[in-house]
């Protein structure tokens, strides 16, 4: 794969540029710096720290098991709730219960493989793994994704959201009340060292800033809190670790502390509920809204 490193990127580390144009962890994008399969300026660059400017092109040659075609046929039968469409990007409202792509143990009935039913040219777009993926929601949370359409789209994107120009909005609901009306997480995430599927704070993780405002608090049947969370980074599980690490956990989040028999749900509590942003080729302002779906909107109405 080639990327041209846009001015957001500029002066960033090259595996921090990796990651984000291969879709990979941070960890995954320093094994291929360090395996030798990246080249900026047409020249093979090993050192994980090299700075990259705007303009480098950057070749990638991504090994087959990372490549994995896999099984993107596309499928019909999984249904896209289609917000809105033009030539360029796509924004769907994702149920809760359906994996965003293929991955270890999901190699078919993925959002990837029923946007390919609707949108055959996304398959040239972005990573061949995850056309038209710039990023992802857990398969729990339910709510708005962006959808590249056309590789300018998918480039714009890619940069906009490194720069932190796209504002994205989760309705929450928190363990335990809150002593403020807003706050922040500023903490960096990693992989957990124990465990590799899950996420951690850490000194040595990526950045990571989740600002969050209390809508309400609720006293019975248990103590928990209704939230908007904003991210200002996007990292993988991010509002589940920010909250779990000040001590209020997404309610029923079985893999963060969030699941507890005092306040059964049908999944976790967690919802992206708002977008904004410039249309990545057109620049036109965009804003978009999903309501909370029925699910999680009766775990609400249950609480006084």
């Amino acid at each position: 794969m080639r990327e041209v490193v846009p001015r957001a990127l500029d002066g960033q580390r090259l595996d921090r540029v990796v990651a984000l144009v291969a879709a990979c962890s941070r960890a995954e994008a320093a094994a291929l710096v360090d395996d030798g399969v990246v080249a900026v300026g047409g020249r093979r660059v090993t050192a994980r720290s090299h700075r990259v400017s705007e303009g480098d092109v950057l070749d990638l040659t991504l090994p087959e098991a990372a490549a994995g075609d896999g099984d993107l046929a596309p499928d019909p039968g999984v249904g896209v709730d289609v917000v809105y469409e033009d030539v360029d990007l796509v924004v769907v409202d994702k149920p809760a219960g359906l994996v965003v792509h293929p991955g270890a143990g999901q190699p078919s009935g993925t959002l990837v493989h029923g946007l390919l039913a609707r949108y055959p040219e996304i398959r040239a777009v972005g990573q061949p793994e995850r056309p038209g993926i710039v990023h992802r929601l857990d398969k729990d949370t339910s709510g708005l994704l962006l959808v590249a359409r056309s590789p300018a789209a998918y480039d714009a994107l890619v940069a906009m959201l490194a720069a932190r120009e796209v504002d994205r909005r989760y309705r929450a609901l928190a363990w335990g009340l809150l002593g403020a009306a807003t706050g922040l997480v500023d903490a960096p995430i990693a992989r957990s060292s124990r465990d590799r599927t899950r996420m951690a704070v850490s000194v040595r993780g990526k950045e990571a800033r989740t600002r969050y405002e209390v809508v309400r608090s609720y006293h019975e049947p248990v103590a928990v809190t209704e939230l908007v969370c904003r991210l200002e980074t996007g990292r993988t599980h991010q509002i589940r670790v920010h909250l779990a690490s000040i001590g209020h956990p997404v309610v029923g989040d079985t893999r963060y502390g969030g699941a507890r028999q005092s306040l059964p749900t049908p999944r976790m509590v967690l919802h992206a509920e708002q977008l904004a942003l410039a249309h990545p080729v057109t620049g036109e302002p965009l804003s978009f809204a999903s309501p909370v779906p029925d699910d999680l909107a009766g775990v609400l109405a249950s609480l006084r």
